[in-house]
């Protein structure tokens, strides 16, 4: 199945035009045109959106389930055609969007379960005590209830879990609140076919048609619009710092504050601890190597940072990742734009007085190859700039002189989105020292293990301290996610003339 976009906005359960368009800019295959977003578009989107918001709110959570359900059934059906066009645009490999189809469908329908179980609603009722002195207490009843129209904007480096249909739609459809999709320029075609099989669910299921809707494209003052319009009560965003924390602070000056949750990048620091380098440091910097070299190192997990107790041990972990990483091959980045990024990002590196070059490759036009730098634990604290991302596969081995200076270094990380501790039984102690340390820094800490690849289950947390993300609070992957999108009533003295539904208990 081929195919062929229109090139236009869904808003209200309509194709939309324009007279402004751009042009994609496919990894291989055609470029096509695409109307391109306007202020009044969003205008109209979140004017749908706030109408639907009533009905969509009031059904129940069985038929929200089967809406979930719908979306992902639908997306199945266009399986093939999504494949074709999504790795199109992005250059990512059949496999890596199948997979991410896969992911994408199975949150919609996790979350299905989850609220068809009910209880994300958080109920909690405290009984009346008229005879309580000295004072009568009054019945309490809370719940947890869609906050409003929610804003997503589409991610560069998930063209599927997290844009169109993803985490962040799913969760906000979850908790019966209508959503507004900025889809990102990289991948739109990927992101009309899938907000095709979002209007089919609707019209399968009876949906009111403004609880979602499509702007492709357009310039910087089109997420401005959606980010100030008032009748959106909430904002999901994946992708960089400097954008996100733009519309951060323009959710933030509004007349009506709302939570903007954005997940803005990490480094992801790694701590190779004494005992495990010393017993397995081949196997460590092999899979280090993996790790940073996935899908290009276009992950926001990507572990960036590797902290080493220097010695011989330390020399064989080096190694092992410079053998493995001279050994793989170059791959196409998801746009233009990340690619010239990565490239600022190894220069800025292989100019840094503080660090030396391990590994350097070539990287032009939209191939990037890895690279690998090192340098002292001195030289890291000293030097704020090497804590910051490179978006790509590029790794910084920090060599620490004691397990004090592991601490240090583990002290001075901004908020990550995870943090790994590589140790042995032999670590326990020095393990046991950086574990609450790490904890403080990360929204997930994994042991032995590397941490590209989010599980969507419901202990997993996919957020951190700032700048990890804008709310240490929230998660962005698992069915905690759809917290985000709730916010808590209390009822008093509810009579049982007006007490229906979930709020019966």
């Amino acid at each position: 199945m081929t195919f062929t976009p229109h090139g236009k906005h869904l808003i209200g359960g309509e194709w939309i035009g324009g007279d402004a368009t751009f042009r994609s800019s496919p990894a291989h295959g055609p470029a096509h045109n695409y109307a391109a977003g306007t202020p009044d578009l969003v205008a109209r989107a979140c004017a749908a959106a706030a109408d639907a918001f009533d009905d969509y709110a009031a059904t129940s959570r069985e038929a929200r389930a089967a809406f979930l359900e719908a979306i992902a059934d639908e997306i199945d059906a266009r399986a093939d055609a999504i494949t074709e066009i999504g790795t199109q645009e992005t250059g990512l490999p059949e496999a890596r969007l199948q997979g991410e189809r896969g992911r994408t469908t199975g949150q919609l329908r996790l979350f299905a379960d989850h609220i068809r179980k009910g209880d994300y609603l958080d109920r909690r009722i405290d009984t009346a005590l008229p005879d309580r002195q000295p004072a009568a207490r009054p019945e309490l009843r809370m719940i947890q209830l869609p906050v409003g129209p929610v804003a997503v904007f589409g991610a560069s480096n998930f063209p599927l879990a997290f844009s169109t249909a993803g985490g962040d739609t799913a969760a906000a459809l979850a908790a019966g609140c209508p959503v507004v999709v900025k889809g990102h320029s990289a991948h739109p075609g990927t992101g009309e076919i899938v907000a095709e099989a979002i209007k089919a669910a609707i019209a399968r299921t009876g949906m009111p048609p403004g609880v979602f809707a499509l702007i492709q494209g357009g310039n910087r003052k089109v997420g401005e619009a959606l980010v100030t319009d008032p009748r959106i009560k909430a904002v999901g965003f994946t992708g960089s710092l400097a954008g996100g924390r733009a519309l951060f602070d323009l959710c933030a000056a509004r007349p009506e504050p709302i939570p903007f949750f954005g997940e803005l990048g990490s480094v992801n620091p790694m701590f190779v601890l004494p005992a495990a380098a010393a017993a397995r440091a081949d196997e460590i910097g092999t899979g280090w190597a993996g790790s940073l070299t996935m899908g290009a190192g276009q992950f926001c997990t990507n572990p960036g940072i590797a902290v080493v107790l220097d010695g011989p041990d330390a020399d064989r972990v080096v190694d092992a990742a410079r053998r493995a990483l001279a050994d793989a091959a170059p791959q196409t980045m998801l746009t233009d734009g990340i690619a010239s990024a990565y490239r600022e990002g190894i220069d800025r590196l292989g100019q840094s007085n503080a660090v030396k070059p391990v590994l350097n490759t070539d990287s032009s036009d939209r191939s990037a190859g890895p690279n690998l730098y090192e340098t002292t634990a001195d030289e890291f604290l000293g030097e704020d700039s090497l804590t910051e991302e490179v978006f790509g596969p590029a790794g910084l081995i920090v060599r620490a002189g004691t397990p004090d200076e592991m601490l240090r270094i583990a002290r001075g990380f901004p908020g990550q989105l995870t943090a790994t501790l590589h140790s042995d039984e032999a670590d326990a102690a020095l393990a046991r020292r950086l574990l609450p340390v790490l904890a403080q820094k990360a929204g997930r800490v994994l042991v032995n293990g590397f941490p590209t690849g989010v599980e969507v289950a419901d202990a997993m947390v996919h957020g951190g301290p700032y700048p990890a993300s804008t709310n240490f609070g929230a998660t962005s992957v698992g069915t905690l996610s759809i917290r985000r999108f709730l916010r808590p009533v209390c009822f008093q003295n509810l009579p049982d003339y007006i007490l229906e539904g979930d709020l019966r208990g």
